[in-house]
């Protein structure tokens, strides 16, 4: 399928930010927007690259009534060389499309999710920020559109993406964060949708989340639903213990998102030399070890910080430092590892990376 391109005029074009420093995350989006349209019958038509406007839905919208909505999230980076990568994009585009599949909405087909996110990242690719551990978020969605009230699948849905320059996810960048473990709420059930990107997922976190915040945590350490005993995920993030000299993280039960980074972490772990295993590990378990002093690290994963680092855990009104409340060696080697392969600053032994534009043809499009 063909995509259009409509440019914005140059009147219309926003100033990018000034400051790199004060980019924050997810709050500045560019000049342009790309969207797609379904139709039962039809399939994916008008693909388009437009200037970046607000989208008009009917009230009926069935995506604001069932929840039919769910999204991923990648970036691009500015490399040294002033080339322009993707991560492992392909990862994204399949997980969008099982989630796509667990939620009775059609599949993205993957050539054109691929051209749409690879021509509005270079046609947007000055947005892109230069500074240190800065980088464009690309966030695809999709919505099921058709005007209609009764539950059952929309005939109709939009597919988006939104680009904009982020810095860090977390204000204290790498430092070691406050988990706040939750055994009031939890954040999905297996059978449910917890191991897809869908929105619902966020909202039943929210509450949850804001306890966390209000106790001078940074994000909630969920527990398994069924028995409140074993851990799965860390705010919206894949977990890792480093116990004895075992990488360890629970498994994919259906109750935990496939995350991106949580796949990489596990190879290149395993390339480094460590012992990665996947298996249940009991907020009890945590407790004790850390105690002992054999939980030597602990750090979530995720594509918005690639992984922070965990100082400090409460637990029914107690606080228990991890590694003295420190960021530990493997959490920051794993940290740069991925850092400096995403922006093309080492070599890539697993081919994650793909350049989509070379920093010597956008500096002679530039003369141009």
């Amino acid at each position: 399928m063909e995509i259009k391109i409509k440019e914005a005029p140059l009147k219309n074009k926003k100033a990018k930010p000034g400051d790199e420093s004060k980019l924050g995350f997810g709050k500045i989006f560019t000049d342009h927007f790309f969207n797609v349209k379904y139709k039962e019958g039809r399939g994916w038509y008008d693909a388009v690259i437009e200037p970046y406007r607000k989208l008009a839905l009917d009230p009926t919208a069935m995506c604001l009534h069932y929840g039919q909505e769910i999204f991923e999230g990648l970036k691009a980076y500015r490399g040294q060389d002033d080339a322009i990568y993707l991560f492992r994009p392909s990862e994204n585009i399949k997980r969008m499309n099982a989630s796509a599949e667990r939620l009775c909405m059609p599949p993205m087909d993957e050539n054109l999710f691929m051209e749409a996110m690879k021509a509005l990242v270079i046609l947007e690719k000055d947005w892109i920020p230069h500074g240190e551990g800065t980088s464009m978020y690309i966030r695809p969605t999709m919505i099921a559109t058709e005007a209609a009230l009764g539950v059952h699948p929309s005939l109709e849905y939009l597919f988006f993406i939104v680009v904009g320059p982020v810095g860090a996810y977390y204000p204290q960048g790498f430092s070691p964060t406050k988990m706040y473990v939750s055994e009031e709420y939890v954040r999905a059930v297996r059978g449910g949708i917890g191991n897809v990107k869908a929105a619902g997922n966020y909202a039943a976190s929210l509450y949850a989340s804001r306890i966390a915040t209000n106790m001078g945590c940074t994000q909630v350490l969920w527990l398994d639903a069924a028995e409140k005993k074993y851990v799965e995920e860390v705010g919206t993030s894949n977990v890792f213990f480093l116990i004895g000299d075992e990488l360890v993280t629970p498994p994919l039960s259906g109750s935990i998102l496939p995350g991106v980074t949580r796949k990489s972490v596990i190879k290149l772990a395993q390339h480094l030399g460590i012992k990665v295993v996947e298996r249940p590990v009991s907020i009890d378990e945590v407790i004790q070890t850390s105690l002992k002093g054999s939980l030597k690290e602990a750090f979530a994963s995720g594509t918005a910080a690639i992984i922070s680092p965990v100082g400090q855990v409460h637990f029914r009104g107690k606080e228990y430092l991890i590694n003295g409340g420190k960021t530990g060696t493997l959490a920051e080697k794993l940290y740069n590892e991925i850092l400096q392969i995403q922006y093309g600053m080492k070599e890539d032994p697993f081919e994650w990376r793909i350049k989509i534009l070379d920093g010597k043809e956008k500096k002679k499009g530039k003369k141009q």
